[in-house]
């Protein structure tokens, strides 16, 4: 098979693919001179639909009207877009084998791919049950949900399985926003987890009393400090039970598992720099590795906020690092420069008629402040994190776009603050104020 040669390639075709083409579009890209290629079938979309608005029995979303960048009120990045703009979109196409030194990339049907700059924007992948070898974990109708086509199954197993019951294994982002959702879609939901609240790696015990409290009254069952151990199959191999740790058993029409993910770095494994899990970068998202750059899941960058090195599962930094790294290479090449990423961690989700916003850092002592009994018609409350006499971090239910951006001026400027008990009198009125 011929090699094809690019001057750029994009390995990957999540939300960081998207918005990395549409920033070369806008600094200006030769017809010929780009390509992504991605193992999907569709061209880049955004991703967060999947759990929320792809799934809703009425008045669904569909593609072509969530590819990316509509997400953050971006134009639409339809096939022809790319056309036009002259980068090659390569769908379908799973690379296999990636060589960093020959700038090589190699394809399951045996395609090369030469590149001058790459940008590694791979993802994460599911954690599945199967790879903790859980008994029964391979029976039909358990799902994950990742991918669009991920997605396509489930809705089949909603139709399939009407008015059903479903398990759902973990209580972080997935497990609370396809509780939501299935619920919507008049399913008999359960959710299961180990910790001792949900969404542990952000929430407090208080924030999760809410959500909890909301999703109970919606008539979720709410099983936690336990894990599904095991799955009983039908004769069609179609699951029927999840096996708890503790001993109980729930009947199962479908289950869904959402318990983590992990960034998709083994093809570069021994030839790059990695660190905490991904692929260790400077403030440009250049790698260890000449004309290599990683962004989004799989980068580990300076945190010039904490001065710290993190890596970000989130879409808002798989959108900002994508343009960040293209800004780079392209400053490089003019012999330019451009600032170093300064990235405030932002995380949102939606479910029901909820909405919260999270901005900064939650580490230190917190306050709780609002109405945030989950019977309340209209819900708004919040938390502060508060470190060495600085607010570091913000939370918010409920809150209107202003309130929002105040919360993300508070946690990005970290004002000093006299003792807690002010902040529990003043709640959102500190953020206004700053």
């Amino acid at each position: 098979m011929a090699e094809k040669h690019f001057k750029y390639v994009i390995l990957g075709g999540g939300v960081s693919a998207g918005y990395a083409a549409r920033e070369f579009a806008k600094l200006g890209v030769k017809p010929g001179e780009l390509a992504l290629i991605s193992k999907e079938a569709v061209a880049p979309y955004e991703r967060p639909a999947l759990s929320k608005a792809y799934l809703f029995p009425e008045g669904a979303a569909r593609l072509p009207g969530f590819h990316v960048c509509v997400g953050s009120g971006g134009e639409r990045l339809l096939p022809e877009w790319y056309k036009e703009k002259g980068i090659e979109l390569i769908l379908s196409t799973e690379i296999v084998k990636v060589d960093l030194a020959s700038k090589t990339l190699i394809s399951a049907a045996g395609e090369t791919f030469k590149y001058h700059f790459l940008i590694i924007a791979t993802g994460s992948t599911v954690i599945r049950l199967t790879d903790f070898r859980v008994e029964g974990a391979n029976a039909k109708n358990i799902l994950y949900l990742r991918e669009i086509d991920d997605a396509d199954k489930l809705i089949d197993v909603i139709k399939a399985k009407k008015n059903g019951k479903v398990v759902i294994v973990g209580g972080g982002y997935i497990g609370l926003e396809l509780s939501a959702v299935l619920k919507i879609n008049n399913l008999d939901v359960s959710m299961v987890y180990p910790e001792p609240w949900c969404m542990p790696r952000l929430f407090t015990s208080g924030i999760a009393a809410f959500y909890e409290g909301y999703y109970a009254n919606k008539g979720i069952n709410i099983i936690k400090g336990t894990v599904a151990v095991g799955f009983t199959s039908d004769a069609n191999e179609e699951v029927k039970e999840v096996k708890l740790k503790d001993g109980r058993v729930l009947e199962a029409d479908i289950v869904v598992v959402g318990v983590g993910g992990r960034p998709l770095t083994t093809l570069f494994k021994g030839q790059v720099e990695e660190e905490k899990g991904g692929i260790k970068t400077d403030g440009f998202f250049k790698t260890s590795v000449p004309d290599v750059y990683a962004v989004g899941d799989v980068a580990t960058f300076p945190m010039k906020l904490y001065n710290d090195i993190r890596r970000v599962e989130h879409v808002d930094h798989a959108r900002k690092s994508a343009e960040q790294a293209v800004k780079a290479i392209k400053a490089s090449e003019e012999g330019k420069s451009v600032e170093e990423y300064d990235y405030l961690p932002y995380f949102y989700s939606r479910a029901f008629d909820l909405s919260w916003q999270f901005y900064g850092d939650n580490v230190g002592e917190t306050v709780l402040f609002g109405d945030s009994s989950p019977t309340s018609p209209k819900p708004k409350f919040g938390t502060y994190w508060i470190k060495d006499g600085k607010v570091v971090g913000a939370f918010l239910e409920g809150g209107t776009p202003e309130e929002n951006k105040a919360i993300a001026k508070v946690a990005r400027l970290q004002p000093a603050v006299e003792n807690l008990d002010q902040l529990t009198n003043e709640g959102l009125t500190f953020a206004c104020k700053i």
